[in-house]
């Protein structure tokens, strides 16, 4: 039986769409998407919520549109708009993808994979005091690579845009540069792909995959310290790519001449071009990036709300972004418009007075597995049934917002899941504790349960 015409304009429509964007942006923000009529030439599309709505709007209206005249033909025009259901609950469920069978890194000429967010990018970076010297090298780089600040060297405490930064550099050199192949990746990528070669005996095609690329950056390579089987291979990395006039830029937790498990061959060449640090920000400019955030939030954000959350969250701009998703989402829910006393009500667990104390990952696990009446070895396990699979993505978000943990050591805690398997589950729970008030007041009082002991 042949489908019917809107069913399979839709069809063209979301296959036309999902082709122009990252696989990131698609499961995101544009598979949610819903054909609800078609009415002449008129295509009406409904977004989950009225947040959705307004980041699609603003971000990719453009495309859509694009897509609308592939799949329904010239002349038609599409409407937005948000679900009338209050109720939408995205799926929770561990859907572990298959891991490659070496890492592969996020490339020009590689858009299906999901290491670059699109949000993390020059136009979404809050500039201050704290940043300007780093955001303006970092833009030159992107602009000119290969110049005169190769190696760049950004270092900063967790959660202050270091990874913000480099995915930037990296998109916004693929757009003015396409011809260039840009990698992009963490150390641990790097080193596992490393052993991986090592283990399968194909070191030659992880030396040609990266040594022969345009632009290499590489997050958080204080994670090479101890680690002596890779030194060698990333010394030779380096070099390869620094003679063949090819930009490479590193981050860390501190500078390179901090680094002092890293032989000394390698921390001087981490400072022959430019080291640069990023420092917590200033309270303008923690206003900034809340104001920058909250034009997004399916309500208005009183000034006095977003005055309280940049006084009370002062040295990560992680948990400062998170703190605005709570607040707005908690008042979705509860259909409350925000004000300064439901603020403090639901951030009551936040402030510098908590910041100090160190929040292992074995408490994390084990708040949640009481929370959700399991045990922490059904966490770390391979099942998939419900609700241990929502309670194993909640302990990642966790890990995610109350650890400097990367994605591949956070996987590591959970019987050695793959990194896209954790940011597939801590986008999520994310996602769900906007429309979800049940789970919203779980991650909240595991979250104020976590930082007051």
């Amino acid at each position: 039986m042949e489908a019917h015409p809107a069913a399979r304009n839709w069809e063209q429509f979301r296959q036309a769409l999902r082709g122009r964007v990252t696989p990131v942006t698609w499961r995101t923000w544009l598979e949610g998407l819903e054909q609800q009529s078609v009415d002449g030439n008129v295509v009406r599309i409904v977004a989950p919520s009225e947040f959705h709505l307004r980041w699609v709007n603003e971000k990719y209206r453009p495309l859509i549109q694009e897509a609308v005249l592939v799949a329904y033909g010239p002349g038609a025009v599409v409407e937005l708009d948000a679900s009338d259901s209050p109720s939408f609950d995205p799926p929770l469920i561990d859907d572990d993808p298959e891991p490659e069978p070496l890492p592969r890194a996020a490339t020009s000429h590689d858009p299906g994979e999901p290491h670059l967010v699109p949000k993390y990018s020059f136009e979404n970076f809050v500039v201050g005091p704290s940043n300007r010297f780093a955001h303006a090298a970092a833009l030159a780089i992107a602009e000119q690579p290969g110049g005169n600040y190769n190696p760049l060297f950004v270092y900063g405490g967790a959660g202050l845009g270091k990874t913000h930064l480099l995915h930037a550099i990296a998109q916004h050199c693929a757009d003015l540069h396409p011809n260039l192949e840009i990698c992009y990746l963490s150390s641990e990528e790097f080193f596992n792909g490393f052993i991986d070669g090592i283990r399968k005996k194909r070191m030659d095609e992880f030396k040609a995959r990266y040594r022969s690329v345009d632009m290499l950056l590489l997050d958080d390579v204080q994670f090479f310290e101890g680690k002596e089987q890779i030194l060698e291979e990333f010394f030779h990395t380096f070099n390869t790519l620094y003679e063949a006039g090819r930009q490479l830029v590193f981050s860390a937790d501190r500078p390179p001449k901090s680094l002092s498990s890293l032989e000394d061959r390698i921390r001087s060449r981490f400072e022959w071009g430019l080291t640069t640090d990023i420092q917590p920000p200033d309270v303008e400019t923690r206003l900034a990036i809340l104001r920058k955030n909250a034009a997004f939030a399916p309500q208005e954000v009183p000034e006095p709300v977003l005055d309280f959350m940049a006084n009370r969250v002062v040295d990560n701009i992680r948990e400062l972004e998170g703190a605005l998703t709570r607040v707005t989402a908690y008042a979705a829910l509860t259909h409350q418009p925000i004000n300064l006393e439901m603020a403090e009500d639901v951030l009551q667990d936040l402030g510098p007075a908590h910041a100090t104390v160190p929040i292992s990952p074995g408490r994390i696990l084990a708040a949640t597995a009481e929370s959700f009446g399991l045990s922490i070895t059904d966490l770390e396990g391979p099942s998939r049934r419900q609700p241990l699979a929502r309670g194993r993505q909640v302990a990642m978000y966790l890990c995610r917002e109350l650890t400097d943990l990367s994605l591949p050591k956070i996987g590591a805690l959970f019987g050695g899941r793959d990194h896209t398997t954790v940011l597939h589950g801590v986008n999520t729970v994310a996602k769900a504790i906007k429309t979800d008030l049940t789970l919203f007041d779980r991650v909240t009082a595991l979250l104020q349960s976590l930082r007051r002991t």
